[in-house]
């Protein structure tokens, strides 16, 4: 398998695209409120992205994907498709997963929001959902094996009594959207890839509440929900590891990178 290690230039670019996607999320996040529709989010997105940042949303007509963004509420695991009709409500939550393409490079990444007040449930999956990506960042560094990467996140996660959806999972990406490794979040410690200096990738599990068991929508062809209909939380960022460790090309400024 063949992984493209990037080069200075290409890096800069990513930092850019990464730093513009976490600048989406920050923008969207007063109006994730109840009454408004998953369909004004994707709009209130698309037009920041393609009139303000002048950026290409990559999710538009990917394999005929129909909006810009994903919108995952609740049961949703990921690739909910955005709706008019699909109106937001008090103690939802909701993923909200942005990737944008600048000077032909891609910034992923995701973050899961709390709709109007939280509730106590909702906001231990979520909680614990981001502490499995922190975790499995901290780790990042050249030598460590995507083996270390999964099994931390799975150690946390059911240690938590939550389960790891297994079907989909983090990926290489650059000038390609979705490229070599696939970044699997669960498995055992030393196996895998060893991560080496200038690989790019995303880490986003998606932990689900009941069982690990996820279906896709046949109709639609994207939106996957968990099996059981107990609640799914994700998080998302695009990783590069330097020389020593690793940098969060997605952070936004209210985290602790």
């Amino acid at each position: 398998m063949s992984v493209s290690i990037k080069k200075p230039d290409q890096i800069e670019k990513m930092r850019i695209a990464g730093k513009l996607a976490a600048d989406v999320l920050v923008m969207i996040e007063p109006f994730v409120k109840p009454g408004v529709s998953t369909g004004d989010l994707d709009r209130i997105c698309h037009d920041f992205m393609v009139n303000d940042q002048k950026v290409i949303p990559a999710p538009l007509n990917y394999h005929g994907f129909p909006k810009s963004i994903c919108t995952s509420v609740n049961e949703v695991v990921c690739h909910g498709i955005p709706a008019d009709k699909r109106t937001l409500k008090e103690g939802d939550i909701i993923n909200i997963d942005i990737t944008v393409i600048k000077d032909g490079f891609h910034g992923d990444t995701s973050k899961t929001f709390h709709v109007g007040k939280p509730i106590q449930h909702a906001a231990r999956l979520v909680d614990v959902t981001l502490e499995c990506l922190y975790k499995a960042i901290n780790i990042v560094k050249p030598g460590a094996t995507l083996g270390d990467i999964g099994h931390i996140i799975q150690q946390h996660a059911e240690k938590n009594y939550y389960s790891v959806v297994r079907e989909y999972c983090g990926h290489g990406i650059g000038e390609v959207f979705h490229e070599e490794p696939q970044v699997v979040h669960y498995g055992k410690k030393g196996t895998g890839m060893i991560l080496q200096e200038g690989m790019t990738f995303t880490i986003e599990p998606m932990l689900n509440a009941g069982k690990r068991h996820v279906k896709l929508d046949k109709k639609d062809g994207w939106t996957v929900t968990t099996k059981d209909k107990r609640l799914s939380a994700q998080w998302e960022h695009t990783l590069l590891v330097t020389n020593n460790g690793v940098d969060v090309l997605t952070a936004r400024p209210d985290e602790p990178f």
